[in-house]
């Protein structure tokens, strides 16, 4: 049986998955921006040498890193209500589970790099009056910076591409309209179709402009 493909439906429809595309772009910014932040403090805890700061840091992230991002969702959507005493909207239960997940992930990326820079240079730098806060500041996180931008542009990558688990909580981000539309519709192959390069024009840019950003870096070494 031959399949008749009919993107009229996309036409009509189009106002409510530019809808959707406006919502996955604030959710995967908000949740990135936040993330990259709390990272970089929980990797700081990660990397001190106080228990009292390196043992919840571990357990933040270990949490993070091994439960599936969509239990995350659900739990802060149903269980943490609960906890809160007050009902959380789709959306910042969306936010919230994101970018905490992230976070985890933005803080062993931190940390590995800041644990790639030689025991000497801290040394050395605190030899001559800096502080650890300036080391960081003027030593370290110019040289990992670099190093870590492959990973964090992974990360973007697949945050972009998580955003679309919101739609189980009823998020109307693209993936949720989509879904919306295909059972309207009965088109699910268009509709889909359309989704997934809409997806894939979002987050090739970033990705692109990033190899081109990494091969200038490595070539000013």
């Amino acid at each position: 049986m031959e399949y008749t493909w009919d993107f009229k439906v996309i036409l009509d429809s189009f106002p409510l998955l530019l809808r959707g595309l406006v919502v996955t772009i604030e959710l995967w910014i908000l949740a990135f921006a936040i993330g990259l932040s709390l990272g970089f403090a929980v990797s700081l805890a990660r990397v001190s040498s106080r228990g009292w700061l390196n043992g919840p840091a571990i357990g933040y992230v270990e949490l993070f890193r091994n439960t599936p991002v969509l239990v995350q969702l659900i739990w802060f959507y149903y269980a943490f209500p609960i906890v809160l005493g007050a009902q959380l909207s789709p959306f910042t239960a969306a936010a919230l589970s994101l970018t905490l997940n992230t976070s985890a992930y933005c803080a062993e990326i931190f940390r590995g790099g800041i644990v790639s820079i030689a025991r000497g240079q801290w040394e050395g730098a605190k030899a001559i009056g800096m502080t650890r806060a300036m080391t960081m500041r003027r030593v370290i996180l110019p040289q990992v910076l670099k190093r870590m931008l492959p990973a964090f542009t992974n990360r973007g990558i697949e945050l972009a591409k998580v955003t679309s688990l919101a739609s189980l909580l009823a998020v109307n981000e693209l993936m949720y309209q989509g879904r919306l539309l295909s059972s309207t519709y009965y088109r699910p192959l268009e509709i889909l179709t359309v989704v997934a390069l809409v997806y894939f024009v979002l987050i090739y840019p970033g990705s692109y402009l990033s190899a081109r950003l990494e091969r200038r870096l490595a070539a000013r070494d």
